[in-house]
C-alpha cells in the first residue's frame, strides 16, 4: 500500500506528485506495421484552379477546382474505435462524388463501406467546380456506439450561394443508432442510419427540425472526446475574416446535443475595445485533461499583413469547456472572446523585415500540441514577399515555465502531435513518402525516427494518433479524378501509462457550499484508462477514468484507489472544507477587474450589470470590464455573501513602462477614441500639449527628445488624470 498525506485548507485541492520520470518513454524503434488500400475511387480534383462560375462540366475532363484540389482523405476524416478505424471519402470520378463511410478491422482485415445518397455539391452548388472546403467530419461516442456525420458545408445559407438553391440544404448532418460501430460487416449499413421527417439521412440541425439561425453559415466540420468519453463538434461560424468558432456536446443518455458555446463572436468590432472584425484559423483539441484553442487570426484591413497574423492559444479547466477558459500566463477570461489579443502567444511577423502593406504572408503550416506533462509546442510559417525570405517557427513552452520560446532553428512541418510526453512531426518527404521527426517534449531537439524509403508515394493525407499508434489516412499520388485511398499503421514505440504510477491520481476536494448543507465534492481523475476501485466512507466507487463522489460532510476522510488486477493500492487523506463566508477583493488594472477570493467556497459566479458572464472555481481570475460597469462576485449559494465593485476606469489610468527611456503606453478607458495630454516638467512648466488618438485602449507616447528627468501627464478625460513618468 503507497499512502500520501492529503489535507485542503483552500477551495480546491490538486495533487499531482512528480517525481521526475515520465510516464511514457521509448521502449523501441518506431516500427511499420501495415498498409491496407481503402479504395481505388477516392474523389480529387486533378484539373485547374478556376473562377466562380468557370470549369468544365463535362465529366470526362479534369475535375476544376475554385480553393484547393484536395477533398477525399481531407478534413477531419480518420477516427479509432476499440479494434476499427473509421474513414470518410468522396467516390471519384467526377460524375460520382458520393459520401462514403469505410470501417476497417484492425485485427481481421475486413471491411465494411456504407455509401451514402449524397453527392459533392462543388462551389457554390456548383458540382462540376470542386470545393475543398467541403470535408465529410467523422465523430464516434463511446458511450453508446453512434456514428456522426458533417459534411459538404462552406458557410451556406438562403442566401449563399446567391441563387438560393441551398436555402434548405444548409446544415448537413446524418448519425447512426446506437452501437453501430460494433456490428458486423453484414449490418455495417445505411439502414443503420436515423432517417429525417423525409425519410432521408440528412439533417438540418443537431437535435432534428429547423433550427436556422443557430445552423447556418458554417464550416469546417472536427468532432473530438474528452476524457469522460463525451463527444463534442464544432465549426466556425461566418467568414474568413469575420468567423467565430462555436461548440456543442452530445448527450449520449438522451442522444441529444447541447445547445452552442461560442468561443468568440461575429462582428468583435461592435465591441468597444476591439476595431476590426476577425476570424480564426487554427484548431480546438482536446488534449491532457483540457478542451484547448490554438488559431491565427484574420482581419480586414491595411497593414504589413496580407491575410493571418499573430498565434494565438487558451484552454478550459473545464471539460465541457462551458467556462474556467485562461490564457496561456493562466489568466481567466470569459467567454465569449472579443479581443483576441488578450491571449495572444507571439507574433510571427516579428521574424521578417518587411513593413510594407500586405507583404507579410502567413497562412500555411499552422498547428498546435500539448504533451501529456503539459508541455505546449505551436509551429507556424511565415514569408516576406518584399525580400523574399521564408521562415519556419517552432514556439514552445516547457511544463511549469511561464514564458514562450520562439526557434527559427526549425526545419518546419505542416503538423505538429504528441503522443506521451513526446511530440511528432509527420508528414511526407520530398519523394512523397511518409516521415516521422520526433523530439522530447518541451525541446526544440526533432530527430529522424522512421522514414519510408521505397514503396508507393502519396499526395496528401490526415494523421490519426491512438494509444501511441500512428494511423495516416493517404491519397496516392496518381492522376485523374478517382485515385487510390490508403491506411499505413506505424507503432511510435510508446508505453502506455502505468495506472500504479505515483502521479496517475489527480483529486479534487471542493467544500461545503453553506452551512449545515454536507454537499462537499470530491473529483477523482485517473490518466491511464483501467479499472479501479475508491473506498471512501466504507462505500466503493468503480470506475476506469473519472470519478465524482457527492454530498460529503465536511471533515477529514482516508481514500483509497484500488489498481484492480495489479495488487496495487494508493491512499490519500482528503479534507473536505466547512461553510466559509466569501471574502477578497477586486482590483483594476487597464480594462480587467482582478478578483482575488481570500475565502469561501467555489464555484464563483461573476455578473456584470446584473448579467451572469462567468463561473469558475478559480480564486484568482480576471474579467474584462468596461467604465461604469457594475461587478458582483457571487459564490454558487447565496448564504456566502457577495463582493462588489463599481469600474471607474478613469482612476486607473497607468503608464507602461514607467520609468523607461521615453516611449510610454498609457491605458486609457477603451470607449475613448482620442484624448488630449499635456505634459509638464517638475518645475510645472507645459512642455507640450496635444491630441493623441486611442487605438485599442492604448495612447502610444513618445518623449524621446525630451531630457532625462520627472515629468507629470495630464489627462484631459471625464475627470483630469494626473501621471508620474519617470525618463531615464
Amino acid at each position: 500500500m503507497k499512502c500520501n498525506s492529503f489535507v485542503n485548507k483552500q477551495l480546491v485541492i490538486l495533487i499531482s506528485i512528480f517525481l521526475g520520470s515520465f510516464l511514457s518513454t521509448y521502449a523501441q524503434e518506431v516500427a511499420f506495421e501495415k498498409e491496407v488500400k481503402i479504395t481505388d475511387f477516392g474523389l480529387h480534383f486533378d484539373g485547374a484552379k478556376v473562377a466562380d462560375a468557370g470549369g468544365s462540366k463535362d465529366v470526362n475532363s479534369p475535375f476544376d477546382y475554385f480553393y484547393g484540389r484536395n477533398i477525399s482523405a481531407h478534413g477531419d476524416c480518420i477516427k479509432t474505435y476499440g479494434d476499427y478505424v473509421f474513414m470518410t471519402w468522396y467516390r471519384g470520378g467526377k460524375d460520382d462524388r458520393h459520401v462514403m463511410l469505410t470501417r476497417y478491422n484492425t485485427l481481421t482485415g475486413s471491411m465494411a463501406t456504407i455509401e451514402f445518397p449524397h453527392r459533392h455539391t462543388g462551389f457554390n452548388n456548383q458540382w462540376w467546380i470542386g470545393e475543398s472546403h467541403n470535408t465529410i467530419g467523422i465523430g464516434i461516442s463511446p458511450l453508446d456506439g453512434t456514428i456522426h456525420l458533417l459534411y459538404d458545408m462552406h458557410a451556406y445559407h438562403k442566401t449563399r450561394p446567391t441563387d438560393g438553391s441551398l436555402a434548405n440544404d444548409y446544415f448537413r448532418y446524418s448519425h447512426s443508432v446506437k452501437n453501430l460501430t460494433i456490428v458486423p460487416d453484414s449490418e455495417f449499413t445505411l439502414d443503420k442510419f436515423v432517417k429525417n421527417s423525409s425519410g432521408g439521412y440528412k439533417h438540418l440541425s443537431l437535435n432534428g427540425g429547423v433550427e436556422y439561425s443557430n445552423f447556418q453559415g458554417l464550416t469546417y466540420p472536427q468532432f473530438f472526446l474528452n476524457d469522460a468519453g463525451d463527444l463534442f463538434m464544432y465549426m466556425r461560424e461566418g467568414g474568413n475574416n469575420n468567423g467565430a468558432y462555436k461548440f456543442s456536446k452530445y448527450n449520449a443518455s438522451s442522444s441529444s446535443w447541447s445547445n452552442f458555446t461560442h468561443f468568440n463572436v461575429l462582428n468583435a468590432k461592435n465591441h468597444a475595445s476591439v476595431s476590426y472584425n476577425w476570424g480564426l484559423y487554427g484548431n480546438m483539441k482536446y488534449i491532457d485533461g483540457k478542451i484547448r484553442i490554438g488559431f491565427q487570426r484574420r482581419e480586414n484591413h491595411l497593414d504589413k499583413y496580407q491575410y493571418q497574423n499573430g498565434v494565438y492559444y487558451a484552454y478550459s479547466d473545464n471539460q465541457n469547456g462551458t467556462d474556467s477558459w485562461k490564457s496561456h500566463s493562466g489568466t481567466s477570461f470569459s467567454l465569449p472572446l472579443y479581443d483576441a489579443d488578450f491571449i495572444k502567444v507571439m507574433e510571427p511577423g516579428d521574424y521578417v523585415q518587411t513593413t510594407q502593406t500586405d507583404k507579410v504572408y502567413i497562412v500555411a503550416d499552422f498547428d498546435w500540441t500539448v504533451t501529456a506533462k503539459g508541455d505546449v509546442h505551436i509551429i507556424s510559417k511565415v514569408k516576406d514577399n518584399e525580400n523574399n525570405v521564408t521562415k519556419s517557427l517552432h514556439t514552445y513552452k516547457p511544463a511549469g515555465a511561464t514564458e514562450f520560446i520562439t526557434s527559427e532553428d526549425f526545419a518546419g512541418g505542416t503538423s505538429i502531435y504528441t503522443s506521451g510526453e513526446n511530440v511528432y512531426i509527420i508528414g511526407l518527404t520530398s519523394s512523397r513518402r511518409v516521415f516521422v521527426d520526433k523530439a522530447v517534449g518541451g525541446t526544440n531537439k526533432f530527430t529522424r525516427v522512421y522514414e519510408a524509403t521505397s514503396g508507393r508515394v502519396f499526395d496528401h493525407g490526415r494523421v490519426h494518433i491512438n494509444k501511441g499508434k500512428l494511423y495516416y489516412y493517404l491519397m496516392e499520388k496518381k492522376t485523374g479524378n478517382s485515385q487510390p485511398i490508403y491506411l499505413q499503421i506505424i507503432d511510435l514505440g510508446i508505453v502506455d501509462e502505468d495506472p500504479k504510477e505515483e502521479n496517475n491520481f489527480t483529486i479534487q476536494a471542493i467544500g461545503e457550499t453553506c452551512e449545515n448543507k454536507n454537499n462537499g465534492i470530491l473529483i477523482i481523475n485517473a490518466k491511464a484508462t483501467h479499472d479501479y476501485v475508491a473506498t471512501i466512507n466504507g462505500v466503493d466507487y468503480d470506475f476506469t477514468k473519472n470519478k465524482t463522489i457527492e454530498n460529503l460532510n465536511p471533515g477529514t476522510y482516508n481514500l483509497c484507489i484500488e489498481v484492480i488486477g495489479e495488487d496495487h493500492e494508493q491512499c490519500y487523506e482528503v479534507v473536505i472544507d466547512g461553510y466559509v463566508s466569501l471574502s477578497g477583493g477586486i482590483q483594476i488594472s487597464e480594462q480587467s477587474a482582478i478578483v482575488s477570493v481570500a475565502t469561501g467556497n467555489g464555484p464563483f459566479r461573476v455578473f456584470k450589470n446584473g448579467e451572469e458572464v462567468l463561473e469558475t472555481y478559480d480564486i484568482n481570475f480576471s474579467v474584462a470590464v468596461h467604465h461604469g460597469d457594475e461587478v458582483e462576485v457571487k459564490s454558487k449559494s447565496a448564504c456566502q455573501g457577495v463582493m462588489t465593485k463599481s469600474i471607474n476606469l478613469y482612476e486607473e489610468i497607468t503608464a507602461y513602462p514607467n520609468p523607461s527611456n521615453g516611449n510610454f503606453e498609457l491605458f486609457v478607458p477603451e470607449n475613448l477614441k482620442s484624448i488630449f495630454i499635456e505634459i509638464y516638467n517638475v518645475q510645472s512648466q507645459l512642455i507640450t500639449a496635444n491630441e493623441y488618438s486611442v487605438n485599442r485602449g492604448k495612447v502610444f507616447m513618445d518623449m524621446s527628445d525630451q531630457p532625462n528627468g520627472i515629468y507629470f501627464v495630464k489627462l484631459n478625460s471625464m475627470l483630469p488624470t494626473f501621471i508620474k513618468v519617470v525618463k531615464n
